[in-house]
């Protein structure tokens, strides 16, 4: 049931002046949202982040929109342009090459800007690669958190894990196929063990969702090259032991205390000493910390 007299789906309908952020298909074409079909069709300006890839789905969709590009390198001095334009007032929709913008994809100087001049920013939901792989994942996942990618270096990938050991809330990653193996086995390195999920190319032809011991998705990926390929979100189960966590919250607190003081690997073996955590994984940690700071 739709509430009032709305209609299920209307063409021409008149778009007020705002930033439209749309979610668009993963995979899937049919999985776009019928509304959003309307505002990509109505806007007076689609702000891609490739302008190619978009200009597929709306061919696909039989959508004729000026196009103009939004990517990580021109956002900065693009997104005022694109806010006179609504100010003046046109209607601009903002895409990602897939799923819900802003997640991991560029945007966020444009909405951040729309809100502090005043312009309306007006969201389109549909699809996310992070929220459809949680959703068949099978583990527990009523609270979770986002990471995004990680580093793509070995060593400070392995530090970004490593300090959320403690984490009890499921954490997922994005990741890229050229990385997927050496992500995988610096994970297998340090959490053998605990369960994940790995979704694979969702909602497309070769979907996989495979969930298994962190040690074991390795050697699943590493034996078959077709599993390389595509896109990635991985979720890895938070840890359910208590003791570890209070461990772990008293160490942070006091790897943040000490490390103005002390050198860090002093700081790791003093926290160390104390909570019973091993003295690699604190000094890490606190790298991994001062890094962020």
């Amino acid at each position: 049931m739709f509430a009032g007299n709305m209609p299920f789906y209307s063409e021409g309908f008149i778009l007020e002046s705002a930033l439209y952020v749309v979610a668009t298909p993963i995979g899937n074409l049919k999985d776009i949202t019928l509304r959003a079909i309307e505002v990509l069709a109505d806007v007076d300006l689609i702000a891609a982040e490739d302008t190619r890839h978009t200009g597929r789905l709306l061919e696909a969709l039989d959508i004729r929109a000026k196009l103009v590009s939004l990517h990580e390198h021109n956002e900065r001095e693009r997104s005022q342009s694109l806010l006179d334009r609504i100010i003046s007032g046109e209607s601009v929709a903002l895409v990602s090459d897939a799923g819900t913008p802003l997640i991991s994809d560029p945007g966020s100087r444009l909405v951040q800007s729309a809100h502090d001049q005043g312009v309306r920013v007006i969201p389109v939901p549909g699809p996310s690669a992070l929220v459809a792989a949680l959703s068949v994942s099978g583990l527990e996942c009523s609270k979770f958190v986002f990471e995004g990618f990680l580093p793509a270096k070995s060593g400070a990938r392995k530090a970004c894990i490593e300090a959320l050991l403690p984490e009890r809330r499921a954490v997922i990653y994005y990741e890229s196929p050229h990385r997927i193996v050496d992500t995988l086995a610096d994970m297998a390195e340090i959490i053998p063990n605990r369960r994940m999920v790995l979704a694979r190319e969702l909602t497309k032809t070769f979907e996989t969702v495979f969930r298994a011991e962190v040690g074991e998705v390795l050697d699943f990926v590493t034996a078959d090259t077709n599993q390389q390929k595509g896109e990635f979100v991985l979720i890895v189960e938070g840890t359910k032991d208590q003791g570890q966590e209070e461990a772990w919250e008293l160490a942070g607190r006091m790897l943040k205390r000490l490390a103005d003081e002390l050198p860090p690997k002093q700081v790791a073996g003093i926290v160390s000493d104390i909570t019973g955590i091993k003295k690699n994984e604190l000094y890490q940690s606190l790298l991994s910390i001062q890094k962020k700071n």
